[in-house]
């Protein structure tokens, strides 16, 4: 096995178990002692994990707060990312919207426009998007995408929502990740989140990042569309890392700063 495909599978392991033991990679991957030791230290080389006692531990960034505080956090500034996003949407497009604050803040704006499709996993959109007397009828098509649930978590996930995205092809996805940096692009915290957003890239022919200054030149745990992927970035003005934004300005084809 070459040692980029051990490299893989061992990132794999890790962004599920986050540490690992030196014997659980020689089982996992049918390898010698000395070939784990090698792929540790050349996985610590490259800044992708740590050596602990034993093993070795993730680098990643912090867990994503929980929903009601990220709800909170920057709320005037993703109020004013929204409502730039939907200048940029037009009656008869087809959108893909992911499971974030911002994305929420984007639906409450959607509700006043019309003709539009909008394709989501996110229960809090869903409900934003539909928010009117039975007798009334909506201004747009809504799709709730189907999938499992998790405790705590507005959101459906997993294959089946996957599949369901698979169906539909979008104009525009609008996602709000965790982080986005010049280099790395656009990545998520959780994997099944950042599959759902991979998979609106993939069936949109657009893409359109909402981030907030905090999320400037943060790499999260899953990388989910690289810089080259995205069309356009709308973030606020109080850049908290003002060469982080410099940095996405070189790299993207459009940056609106609002």
């Amino acid at each position: 096995m070459l040692q980029e495909t051990r490299l893989h599978r061992i990132r794999a392991l890790l962004t599920t178990q986050h540490q690992l033991s030196t014997e659980r990679i020689i089982n996992e991957l049918g390898i010698s002692r000395e070939t784990a030791r090698r792929d540790i230290i050349e996985l610590e080389a490259q800044g992708l994990a740590r050596r602990v006692h034993g093993g070795l531990v993730a680098v990643d960034s912090q867990p994503e707060p929980p929903l009601q505080v990220r709800r909170n956090a920057q709320a005037k500034e993703k109020r004013a990312i929204a409502v730039a996003a939907a200048q940029h949407l037009q009656p008869g497009q087809t959108l893909f919207l992911d499971a974030g604050t911002t994305t929420t803040m984007l639906a409450e704006q959607l509700r006043s426009m019309s003709g539009l499709t909008i394709i989501t996993n996110s229960l809090q959109a869903a409900l934003a998007l539909s928010a009117a007397e039975e007798h009334e009828t909506l201004n747009n098509q809504v799709i709730l995408l189907g999938g499992m649930m998790m405790a705590g978590a507005q959101q459906t996930r997993g294959e089946m929502t996957i599949g369901e995205i698979y169906r539909y092809r979008a104009d525009v996805a609008l996602l709000s990740p965790v982080g986005i940096d010049a280099k790395n692009g656009a990545s998520s915290f959780h994997p099944h989140e950042a599959a759902i957003a991979r998979a609106m890239v993939q069936q949109a022919n657009r893409t359109i990042l909402l981030a907030d200054n905090s999320k400037l030149g943060v790499i999260s745990r899953t990388v989910y569309a690289p810089i080259a992927e995205v069309d356009l970035l709308i973030c606020d003005s109080g850049a908290a890392k003002p060469g982080a934004l410099a940095a996405l300005q070189q790299a993207l084809p459009q940056v609106q700063v609002v």
